[in-house]
């Protein structure tokens, strides 16, 4: 087969397992600003609602892209028919199903000794052209790989706000966590990453290493926000409050939880969600089986 005819069919491949016709997808990419849609937010510090700024007073700010219909659904296709099929270790817990905020703060509890820092501008800093190498890293044929950056991809780089963004974040930071898990392995550290926000945790000290671990990341191409590099413990980790015997939600969630109950809210999000919070400190039963054995249970 001539390498003509394989680019053909490695396209035609492609389609197929997103659910649309070459021409239509062959249309789409050639209007791809139709698709898009785009607006700046300002970033705002979630404890005191005010905007956040830099050093010399400006305010921060973030680019908004989501896709927008044929794209959004073909988007939605390839993360769930390619990008969640790609195993992700269990230290990454943003994006992937039934992992969340929660899962990734739990890990922690009991840690005396937390480190919390979190990646600056980390989508617009993934360029296409990463996405791309990320891909034949993961051994996609260069045909195929080029048509999933250019549906995955605007302006050269990756958009916040589709959903694909969040998956192949994960899968382009995936040889930086990889590096982490080892050291931490090593050397008895808790690591988990919830999308941009990353945590280790110890019994030890590990004050020592804080260097090596940024060394890591910022030798992978990544900046880090130093603002919130923070080294101490019962620190609040991706929005949980973490303490040595238990996690709990911040003080507003309880009280908007207390609000909704009071008021007999026909909705209770934030009830639930201070209830999936707390659930994950009850022990788990023991229960007998029918051999006299001891299993665990929920």
């Amino acid at each position: 087969m001539n390498s003509s005819q394989f680019k053909k069919n490695e396209f035609k491949r492609l389609c197929s397992t997103i659910g649309f016709k070459p021409l239509e997808v062959e249309g789409l990419i050639a209007q791809m600003d139709k698709y898009y849609k785009e607006w700046v937010e300002k970033k705002v510090d979630s404890k005191t609602g005010n905007p956040k700024r830099y050093k010399d007073g400006t305010i921060k700010e973030r680019v908004i892209r989501p896709s927008l219909g044929e794209l959004k659904i073909i988007q939605k296709n390839i993360k769930n028919r390619i990008l969640a099929t790609i195993e992700l270790p269990d230290s990454v817990h943003g994006g992937v199903k039934k992992r969340s905020n929660i899962s990734n703060a739990k890990p922690h509890q009991g840690n005396k000794y937390q480190f919390t820092t979190d990646l600056q501008d980390f989508y617009p800093s993934i360029n296409a052209q990463r996405v791309y190498d990320t891909f034949i890293h993961l051994k996609f044929s260069p045909h195929y790989a080029h048509w999933l950056t250019k549906l995955t991809t605007w302006k050269h780089e990756l958009p916040q706000g589709t959903p694909t963004s969040t998956h192949l974040a994960n899968l382009v930071f995936l040889s930086t966590d990889m590096k982490l898990i080892e050291v931490c392995n090593k050397h008895m550290i808790t690591y988990t990453r919830y999308v941009d926000d990353l945590t280790f945790s110890s019994q030890q000290d590990f004050r020592h290493l804080l260097n090596t671990l940024l060394d890591i990341v910022t030798s992978s191409g990544f900046k880090l926000s130093y603002r919130k590099t923070k080294y101490k413990g019962n620190q609040t980790i991706t929005g949980i409050n973490v303490y040595l015997n238990k996690i709990d939600a911040p003080e507003k969630i309880i009280q908007k939880s207390k609000a909704e109950i009071e008021r007999k809210s026909d909705t209770l999000p934030f009830t639930n969600y201070l209830n999936n919070i707390r659930k994950t400190n009850t022990p788990k039963k023991k229960k007998t089986n029918k051999k006299g054995s001891i299993e665990t249970g929920s």
